[in-house]
Parts: C-alpha cells; sequence; structure tokens
C-alpha cells in the first residue's frame, strides 16, 4: 500500500475481533517502533505488551471501556525522562518521542490489516499499580492491538490551506 493511502485509511479501531495477533506480525510493529527516530537517538521509551484474556478486570480499571478489552493485546507506551534528550531549557522531549514511536507502531498494525486507537485519557495511578511502572517511567499512551469489527468512518480534517503557513505565520 502506497504511504499516503496508509495513513489516509488508517483510523481509530473502537471494536476488536476476538482473533489472536500472530506473533510474526507483532514482531513487525515492534521493530517498527524501536525503529522509530527519537531526540539524540536515545529511545526513552518502553513498550508494555499485555495479553487482555483473564485480566479484562484489571484493564478496565485504567480505560472503562469494552472495546479496550476487547482486542487480544493493548500496549502501554511509557517515557523515561532520564534517557530523554533534553533542551537547553530544561524540557525533555520525552513525549514527543514517545508519540513518535506510537505512531510509527499505529501505521506498522495498519499496513498489516490491524487495528489501533491512541488512549491518553486513561488512570495514570491504576497503570503504574496494575502493571508494575517503576518511579522512572510514566504511562503517557495506551492503545488496544487487534483486528478490527468495525468499519472506517469519514475522517474529517481541516483544509490543508487553513494549516499550513510559509515563511511565517
Amino acid at each position: 500500500m502506497d504511504f499516503l493511502d496508509l495513513v489516509r485509511n488508517r483510523y481509530s479501531v473502537r471494536a476488536y475481533q476476538p482473533v489472536e495477533v500472530e506473533q510474526a506480525k507483532i514482531d513487525q510493529i515492534l521493530e517498527a517502533a524501536r525503529m522509530a527516530p527519537t531526540a539524540a537517538n536515545r529511545q526513552p521509551f518502553r513498550l508494555i505488551l499485555i495479553h487482555t484474556q483473564g485480566r479484562e478486570a484489571e484493564l478496565r480499571r485504567i480505560y472503562n471501556k469494552d472495546w479496550f478489552v476487547q482486542a487480544p493485546i493493548v500496549i502501554c507506551a511509557c517515557g523515561v525522562d532520564q534517557e530523554s534528550w533534553t533542551r537547553d531549557d530544561g524540557q525533555h522531549i520525552t513525549e514527543i518521542d514517545v508519540a513518535i514511536v506510537m505512531d510509527h507502531l499505529t501505521l506498522a498494525a495498519a499496513s498489516l490489516g490491524l487495528g489501533t486507537c491512541w488512549i491518553a485519557a486513561f488512570n495514570r495511578a491504576e497503570a503504574r499499580q496494575i502493571l508494575g511502572i517503576p518511579a522512572s517511567a510514566a504511562p503517557i499512551i495506551f492503545s488496544p492491538l487487534g483486528y478490527p469489527a468495525d468499519q472506517p468512518h469519514v475522517k474529517e480534517r481541516r483544509p490543508v490551506e487553513e494549516l499550513i503557513k510559509y515563511e511565517n505565520w
């Protein structure tokens, strides 16, 4: 699939088939995440892959939506500030790096016929406790990973002319 077609066709999946994801596909997706560019190539992220079967109740404490636990896998992307490149003003770039990693992951998943959905509105305290995330790391984004059981909806996007400026604002 052409890259622009992939980007246009990827969508936030909110219904998943009860079908396991093949390990070869998982490996490809994780390799795409590993190869994502990060500031100074520091790779200040960790991905936690959670099999949902048998863990639905505790995962719903992290994000209480039925479709969150429908997929066979949920991924938690964590940032590690101590490993992050830091700007001169002291700003860690961890969350930006994690976002790039997750973008690579979601696009790789879509290219393999799998669905994902970015989730940022989750219970951080429950995520830390349930997944054993140390104080040196922070859960930043979750996503289910599985075969879609829904259909993409029409994406509404603003015209490029409203979003792009040349030379100055």
